[in-house]
């Protein structure tokens, strides 16, 4: 992986590792979607970054609405389109995308952010933003510690990528562009209950842009 960037280390560690990565993850979504599905109403345009394989959230969105669902790994594509037919995948970098403003009702990011290199969030951040409709939704989960950068040589296997700030950095940045948090809480890993799997907890981040009578 010498003189790779983070997004190819990113890339090229999913689509080695994505069918055993994929093998352990929950096969339904759980409590980190549970509040945004109570509060979204059916038939909505929805945005998943870092969609993976498509399970379990992918698969959870479906059943409300429209679905597009991004990834930097054609592996991982690859296996959602095979298991979740008929919704729009696609293979790339989230910064490279286009979508119309005020297109999205919600946008969903469940254990991505922290593969980009802390230095875009905050222009991620923006173009969810401009997304999503007024009352919009983001639901993220975030790392619990600032990081600039660094590499873990055995994830599932492969090399992989992290980088982040601490979760009150969120918070803040979120709030700047004029989110109202409506939940910061935690969640676990997402992975089944299998021997040799460590237990971990992320800060997850629930909010709504402003809406019209705000």
């Amino acid at each position: 992986m010498e003189g790779s960037s983070p997004k190819e280390i990113v890339a090229a560690g999913y689509d080695k590792c994505g069918p055993r990565y994929n093998a352990t993850r929950a096969c339904e979504a759980g409590p980190q979607l549970r509040r945004l599905l109570d509060l979204l109403p059916r038939g909505g345009n929805l945005l998943e970054i870092g969609c993976g394989g498509g399970q379990p959230v992918t698969k959870a969105l479906a059943k409300l609405g429209t679905v597009t669902g991004v990834d930097i790994s054609s592996v991982q594509i690859g296996q959602a389109r095979r298991r979740l037919p008929g919704i729009r995948f696609i293979v790339g970098d989230i910064m490279a995308q286009q979508f119309q403003p005020s297109s999205f009702d919600a946008v969903v990011s469940v254990y991505t952010f922290f593969h980009l290199p802390r230095e875009e969030h905050r222009a991620l951040l923006e173009r969810i933003a401009g997304w999503l409709r007024p009352g919009g939704f983001l639901l993220a989960t975030v790392a619990d510690f600032d990081h600039a950068g660094y590499t873990e040589l055995d994830f599932f296997g492969a090399t992989m990528y992290w980088s982040h700030f601490g979760p009150e950095w969120y918070v803040s940045v979120l709030q700047e562009l004029g989110f109202v948090i409506l939940e910061f809480g935690a969640l676990d890993s997402g992975y089944r209950d299998s021997p040799g799997l460590t237990t971990e907890r992320h800060p997850v981040l629930l909010a709504r842009t402003c809406r019209v009578d705000d």
